[in-house]
């Protein structure tokens, strides 16, 4: 139980991370299914497993056919995934929406990686933490922190070039995504993306916040 319930309607950056900073995404595909599984798990009462949905042939048809239209606990609004870790900024829709969607998440993601790597043991560290976001100003350099974590890090030189995060969903007008951010993020792409370059001057600053947050 959590000392401070999450509230229905608000907005919560959240974040967790492996046991001891363990790479727990090592390649192409662990990231893809971490992503696979935000979209998946943010919806209730699925009606099926999420071992059962990777085996569908033609699983875009069912997602769209038997669950896009079922009910949402949690509304993704920015993410990224990261080697040892990952942040979303999520709203939560119903009672307990975002602890059961991380419950669900970790779990799931924890029983596919030790069969992969073949491990046993817990893969994260402790109860993910989550930080009101209490007004749009502060989403708004939230999303920018969250997506230049890949070149704060130095994995990438320019936040576009970082395929495990919502940032092409944001300068990419039409881009097909699972983020909703329109209602938030007043910007359109081009000046959204401006937004975020004219301030890769404050990486130091950036790295110092994410130590702090990750610490």
């Amino acid at each position: 139980m959590r000392k401070t319930p999450l509230i229905d309607g608000q907005i919560y950056h959240v974040f967790t991370k492996s046991i001891a900073g363990f790479r727990i995404f090592r390649n192409k595909r662990d990231y893809e299914r971490i992503i696979e599984m935000f979209k998946f798990y943010r919806h209730k009462s699925v009606p099926v497993k999420f071992s059962e949905y990777e085996e569908i042939a033609d699983r875009d048809l069912y997602y769209e056919t038997r669950i896009r239209n079922l009910e949402l606990m949690v509304e993704i609004i920015a993410y990224c995934v990261m080697p040892t870790h990952f942040h979303l900024i999520l709203k939560q829709l119903l009672e307990n929406g975002i602890t059961i969607f991380l419950k669900n998440l970790l779990d799931s993601y924890t029983r596919y990686f030790n069969i992969k790597y073949d491990r046993k043991g817990p893969l994260w560290q402790g109860r993910f933490k989550s930080v009101l976001v209490d007004n749009n100003e502060y989403l708004m350099h939230l999303t920018r922190y969250i997506h230049l974590n890949p070149v704060v890090d130095e994995l990438v030189e320019k936040p576009e070039n970082w395929n495990y995060s919502s940032y092409l969903e944001y300068v990419n007008p039409g881009h097909d995504g699972l983020c909703s951010f329109s209602s938030y993020i007043t910007l359109q792409p081009e000046e959204y993306k401006k937004f975020v370059e004219n301030h890769k001057e404050c990486l130091d600053s950036l790295k110092e916040i994410n130590h702090l947050i990750l610490e």
